[in-house]
């Protein structure tokens, strides 16, 4: 049994722990948040793949007892013309549904499950730099050494492994891979909720639409409450500096994006223009291909480690499915060493590949077949093997 320091207590560190705990090992959260509902404001869609992650640590009850259930999917172009109109996910299956939830309560959620299972989760602790004995490179059976967590309150953690689950701007990846920076990925993201947006005979709660406009690509879903929930991607050349985010008044993003969308006659000028509450902004980032993950006995998952545009709409469930398999290797692999190598082995061609068609939607090349660099992207598993691989029952090693 390893005993696993995990460094963030969002989705993808507290999922980790869940999952460790389930494959018999011993873990610690340290989060540097002073509670558990960090980014109270943001909202996320789970796809089927993350949900069924969840499903396969026990832990379906943690998404499925907030948010709502998004059952299929409209396509609107330019003209407000609808192109097309699927089922979406596995829609069949209420613990695989695709799910809106607000982030924070989806923190919380998972959190209170770790708690009840025996995690302990420390929060205030920010992490201030990582020390590893000098034969700690868990590189072969038995291979001693430990890593040592020191935080900016003078607290320690010693254990055999650490996990930088903390996020875009990981203080992991930055102690462990300082050379590894994310990158902008060509758009800026909004997103909001109204509880007066103009009904239409055309919305239906569990549906989301996505409209291909002219000016920015638009989506909108509306909760059984009636609260719509929306999100616009708009091209910019350069990303929006902290500044300038920070200082923004309460209206200021709004009033930017309403005169944009009426270029098009669709519903998204009108949803934005009925958005009493703040509107929150963000720039899509993405890592690059091919950082590393791994340092001795430090690996990076989630955003810390392959951080996508949100175009695809992947990154939580992306996570999740790093904490399912990253259990499973740690518990199936002969030692720890193998069982890092082995994680990658599955994860990365997957992610990456994610990565690549996120940035190019997001960057404006209508195509999957090749990298903004140029090149095919990585292949990714299939569906079938995708399944076989967050299968708690089958083995890894």
């Amino acid at each position: 049994m390893a005993r696993v320091l995990v460094v963030g207590g969002g989705i993808a560190g507290t999922a980790a722990a869940l999952a460790l705990r389930k494959a018999g090992q011993e873990v610690a959260v340290y989060e540097a948040h002073p509670d558990s509902a960090e980014d109270i404001g943001a909202f996320l869609t789970l796809a089927s793949n993350g949900l069924r992650a969840l499903a396969q640590i026990d832990a379906s009850d943690a998404a499925t007892s907030i948010g709502f259930p998004l059952t299929s999917m409209r396509v609107v172009d330019a003209t407000g013309a609808e192109s097309a109109h699927v089922p979406l996910g596995e829609a069949g299956d209420p613990l695989l549904r695709y799910r809106c939830l607000r982030r924070g309560e989806l923190n919380a959620a998972l959190q209170a499950e770790a708690v009840r299972r025996g995690v302990e989760i420390v929060h205030g602790a920010r992490l201030a730099s990582v020390e590893q004995a000098p034969d700690g490179g868990a590189d072969g059976p038995g291979a001693p050494g430990a890593v040592t967590a020191h935080f900016a309150d003078g607290g320690t953690a010693t254990g055999d492994l650490l996990l930088g689950a903390d996020g875009l701007n990981s203080t992991v990846r930055r102690l462990t891979a300082p050379a590894a920076q994310p990158c902008y990925a060509g758009q800026r993201v909004f997103y909001g909720y109204t509880a007066d947006a103009p009904v239409s005979d055309v919305d239906e709660t569990g549906c989301i639409t996505m409209i291909r406009g002219s000016t920015a690509a638009f989506g909108h879903m509306t909760s059984p409450e009636g609260e719509t929930y929306w999100f616009a991607r708009v091209s910019a050349d350069e990303p929006l500096t902290a500044d300038e985010i920070a200082h923004a008044g309460p209206g200021h993003w709004r009033d930017l994006l309403v005169p944009l969308l009426r270029a098009d006659p669709t519903a998204a000028a009108g949803i934005v223009a009925a958005t009493k509450a703040p509107v929150l902004v963000t720039n899509a980032t993405e890592m690059p291909n091919g950082a590393p993950w791994r340092s001795g006995r430090t690996l990076l998952i989630g955003d810390a480690a392959h951080a996508a545009s949100p175009a695809t709409g992947q990154g939580a469930s992306m996570a999740l499915e790093d904490a399912v398999i990253l259990a499973k290797c740690l518990r199936d692999a002969p030692d720890l060493g193998s069982a890092l190598a082995l994680h990658e082995a599955l994860r990365r061609p997957r992610v990456e590949h994610n990565t690549t068609v996120s940035g190019n939607i997001s960057r404006g090349v209508h195509t999957s077949r090749t990298r903004p660099s140029g090149g095919p992207p990585p292949s990714r598993p299939g569906d079938d093997e995708l399944i076989g691989q967050l299968e708690w029952s089958t083995s890894l090693g």
